[in-house]
């Protein structure tokens, strides 16, 4: 029996070995918890038949976890550093595919058709690099995969931030965007100290439900979201100055005025007061304002 990849010693072991040394450049942390990596993987709620898409496994204690419980684990690893540790430490697990690739720049999609059964039940799980967790969770959700969901462990600032709620001050285009997609639960936070280095910061872990379709329909979503991420350019402005700020060069004040009062929205308000039903509403009206000033 193979001794688990994540505990303190194996740890530094493999590190040793391989004369591995940390970039902070590319925001490797190593978790080195047993029970905080099963707690990931039961967030997940697999079984035998799903399939898993992983984002950074470093030296695979992640991965570990998951191939005893996944059917299939694809893996995308951007330090090629990683890959012949990967290749010793997952070799009891024939079923772990190592992808060496930014993630950012892959066609995931197409990883998935290639990799995956067709209809096949699938999560992303993944101990994200910090540095890009946002752009990452953002392209995967962008890119409409056929995916139940995810679970991921970011920064504690930006998990409160994707789980907000309007009216609380973590509340931002991030929060809309996300649970556009998603519905965002923070489910277990995570201390310092179960890392190898220790980051500066607090973590979490956060489970993303995918909803069978959007929280809300629009008439653009592209649309949609310029102007939720213009109403929050300047969290202390008004919505309308902030609109006003973002179209100037498209929409007259008076357009944008009749677009809010419109919607049921008093110019007053902030960004972080709206609902996603009324920005969606708001994006509707200012939409056929444009459209009708064509």
């Amino acid at each position: 029996m193979t001794k688990d990849i994540a505990t303190p010693v194996r740890t530094k072991m493999i590190l040793e070995k391989y004369g591995f040394s940390f970039k902070k450049s590319l925001g490797q942390n190593f978790l080195i918890d047993l029970n905080i990596l099963n707690r990931i993987v039961d967030f997940a709620e697999l079984t035998e038949n799903s399939g898993v898409i992983e984002i950074g496994p470093g030296i695979g204690a992640l991965t570990e976890q998951l191939a005893k419980r996944a059917k299939k684990v694809v893996a995308f690893e951007i330090d090629g550093r990683l890959l012949p540790i990967l290749a010793e430490t997952l070799e009891p697990y024939p079923h772990v595919k190592i992808i060496h690739e930014d993630v950012l720049k892959a066609n995931v999609k197409q990883v998935i058709a290639e990799e995956f059964e067709d209809g096949q039940d699938l999560m992303v799980v993944a101990n994200l690099p910090y540095y890009v967790t946002t752009p990452i969770i953002m392209k995967l959700l962008n890119d409409h995969l056929p995916i139940r969901g995810l679970v991921v462990m970011l920064q504690k600032e930006v998990a409160d931030r994707i789980a907000a709620s309007p009216g609380t001050k973590d509340y931002g285009s991030l929060s809309i965007a996300v649970q556009y997609f998603t519905e965002a639960k923070m489910v277990m936070t995570v201390p310092k100290t179960v890392f190898i280095p220790q980051p500066n910061v607090d973590s979490a872990v956060i489970r993303l439900t995918k909803r069978p379709t959007p929280a809300i329909k629009v008439e653009n979503e592209e649309f949609f979201f310029t102007v939720v991420r213009a109403s929050f350019a300047q969290r202390r402005k008004t919505i309308f100055n902030n609109l006003t700020s973002h179209f100037k060069q498209s929409i007259e004040k008076q357009t944008i005025e009749k677009a809010l009062l419109d919607a049921g929205i008093d110019p007053k308000r902030r960004g972080e007061t709206l609902s996603i039903e009324e920005f969606g509403n708001l994006s509707d009206s200012l939409n056929r304002f444009f459209k009708n000033t064509d």
